[in-house]
């Protein structure tokens, strides 16, 4: 792995807050292990071994009952590491792929097969080559056959040139991380607004409310941040969803403890309903739906 790669947390805590049944992390990875699924020749960072079985350990220790698997870029359009994990977890995984144009229908039809529902889009210049916009309305001219949807990842700096290509894509569109907005300006700054209107605008868009251990000025317990994820838990209830991120790739500033996350939620939901909501109702259509 990189000299500077920060590994997960090897002892999180027990989460104070109690999870409800059926509860999704809708937002995590696995990497490798690289000796059976070897990462991506380009890839931009080289993280540790974190592999099915870690994951699953941790999802049972928080409480979860299910996870939703997002295909890591040190793994390109290499899915073979995810579609293992879907494999190996049933019924109780989902997988968000990563493909390329020349996929066919076949090789999609057999991913949905092991429950890839969707896919993603990667626009964050530092963990991916540019990819022309054309390439994206032609993948998804492809899955949304399948039903499937695209989870989209940017800065909040580059929402204002990507919103028209956002509005051309035909199938539901899950934005990681709020839009990684700036927390430092606040939740009332034009940056952030773009973000509300965008989503009050589009019926079709969701956010997951994810990764506080990103946007965070101040670290843990991440107060900064909370603002931000209640605002849109609270104005858009049938629409969020939320993950641990683990393993945490490319974290720089600290290793957050996933116990602490998972009680992070209790601060962004303000009622029992948008708990449950968030965790249940919200990824179980998204994902289990069919």
């Amino acid at each position: 792995m990189d000299a500077n790669w920060l590994v997960y947390h090897p002892n999180p805590k027990k989460p104070d807050l109690t999870l409800p049944v059926g509860a999704v992390d809708a937002h995590c990875h696995v990497f490798g292990p690289a000796d059976e699924f070897p990462f991506a020749p380009g890839r931009k960072y080289t993280p540790c071994d974190a592999g099915k079985d870690k994951l699953f350990a941790l999802r049972d220790f928080l409480g979860f009952q299910r996870n939703v698997i997002v295909q890591a870029t040190c793994h390109g359009k290499d899915n073979r590491a995810l579609v293992d994990a879907l494999k190996a977890a049933g019924d109780l995984a989902r997988g968000i792929a990563t493909v390329g144009p020349d996929i066919t229908m076949d090789e999609l039809r057999e991913m949905d097969r092991v429950g890839v529902r969707g896919v993603r889009f990667n626009f964050v210049k530092r963990l991916v080559d540019d990819t022309p916009k054309e390439v994206f309305l032609g993948i998804a001219e492809k899955i949304k056959t399948l039903g499937w949807h695209i989870v989209v990842y940017f800065e909040a700096q580059d929402l204002e040139e990507l919103e028209p290509f956002l509005k051309q894509l035909p199938t539901i569109i899950v934005v990681d991380h709020m839009g990684r907005p700036d927390v430092t300006k606040g939740v009332d700054h034009p940056d952030f607004q773009r973000f509300v209107r965008l989503m009050a605008e589009n019926e079709n868009i969701w956010s997951k409310v994810t990764c506080p251990e990103r946007l965070t000025v101040t670290g843990p317990p991440y107060d900064d941040v909370i603002d931000f994820g209640a605002a849109i838990v609270e104005q858009f209830p049938d629409r969020v969803i939320w993950g641990t991120d683990w393993p945490h790739p490319n974290m720089k500033s600290h290793m957050p403890d996933d116990g602490v996350l998972v009680d992070y939620i209790s601060r962004i939901t303000r009622t029992p309903e948008q708990l449950q909501k968030l965790l249940v109702d919200n990824p179980m259509r998204l994902y289990w739906a069919k």
